[in-house]
């Protein structure tokens, strides 16, 4: 009987052992469960946003698409109508090929050979015509550094400024257009003036009054001040009734008594107690050198190649040549 007792004691005992370990093995699976069901929920809702993702993404595709389409739309019609242009740029270069060459009587010639035609609101004339040429140091180049190189360089380094040779070249084309009936004076200034004729005054009806002048002008040294005054004190001695002046600006000296005249009583380098000029003083001395000059009833016309630093050349001398029935023109760097 022990022995029966001691073996249902044991059965108790190991019945009651493996209950525990049933609930215990029943919580892990719940848990497990519930941790597989987090996890589906997760899974679901990264989905979902992929899915919001992907729909989004697609509607950019499309609208990047829709785009696309438009674009190649709008690049076919501006192929097509650049081709269209070349055709018509095409039928126009034909046509200017093609078109005879209109003979004008008002055709620049001098003795470098060959015509050109310009189309100009410039036209020379006058029974009289006066051409003062400017030939001081700043009508070598164009800009400033430039000229102080030159103007401190050799005689042949201020001939062949860039400037200095197109203000020949413009020369030449004004001589070529001088009426063979005018009367002509050619006279350039810089701190003195210098006449490019032995006569008073001379007629370009004949070739070798032109390469006369030609070679006179090229002598010339452009250096020193602007002295417009003397200049056209030169020229109100000739009586002339056409003036034709080349410049490049407003002039840095002149002739008058300025120490008795108040506007200057501030320019100081035209007092002889500074060797520069302010652009305030430049106006006033041109103002004073136009009233001082006596030209009379002359018709003045001024071709100006501006230079640096003198914003109110252009205003003063519009306002000049206007007053005398006469123009100013500023010609690009090409011309003539």
């Amino acid at each position: 009987m022990s022995c029966g007792l001691g073996a249902i004691i044991l059965v108790f005992m190991l019945v009651k052992y493996n209950v525990s370990d049933s609930n215990v093995e029943a919580n892990r699976l719940v848990e497990e469960a519930q941790y597989l069901e987090l996890q589906q929920t997760e899974l679901q809702q990264i989905l979902e946003q992929l899915r919001n993702t992907s729909q989004s993404e697609a509607e950019k595709i499309a609208d990047l698409k829709a785009k696309l389409t438009k674009l190649k739309q709008t690049l076919s019609k501006k192929e097509t109508s650049l081709a269209n242009k070349k055709d018509e740029l095409a039928a126009l270069q034909n046509d200017i090929a093609t078109r005879p060459i209109a003979h004008k009587e008002d055709l620049v010639e001098d003795d470098r050979g060959g015509e050109q035609n310009y189309l100009m609101g410039l036209k020379v004339e006058g029974r009289r015509i006066s051409i003062l040429i400017d030939s001081s140091a700043s009508m070598t180049d164009e800009t400033l550094l430039n000229i102080i190189k030159r103007k401190n360089g050799s005689v042949q380094g201020k001939k062949k400024g860039p400037k200095w040779l197109r203000t020949k070249k413009i020369v030449r084309w004004l001589l070529a257009r001088v009426p063979k009936v005018s009367q002509l004076s050619v006279i350039s200034f810089n701190d003195s003036t210098q006449s490019l004729s032995q006569a008073k005054w001379v007629t370009v009806n004949n070739a070798t009054t032109l390469k006369t002048l030609y070679r006179e002008l090229d002598t010339l040294i452009p250096t020193g001040a602007t002295n417009l005054q003397i200049g056209l004190q030169a020229v109100s001695k000739l009586n002339a009734t056409d003036l034709y002046i080349i410049t490049d600006g407003l002039p840095t000296t002149g002739e008058s008594d300025y120490t008795r005249l108040n506007p200057f009583s501030r320019c100081s380098s035209l007092l002889g107690n500074s060797r520069t000029i302010s652009g305030e003083c430049r106006v006033k001395l041109f103002q004073q050198t136009i009233s001082d000059s006596n030209l009379g009833s002359v018709k003045v016309n001024v071709i100006l190649l501006p230079i640096e630093g003198d914003p109110d050349a252009a205003n003063q001398y519009w306002i000049w040549a206007g007053s005398t029935g006469g123009l100013v023109i500023s010609p690009a760097v090409s011309w003539p």
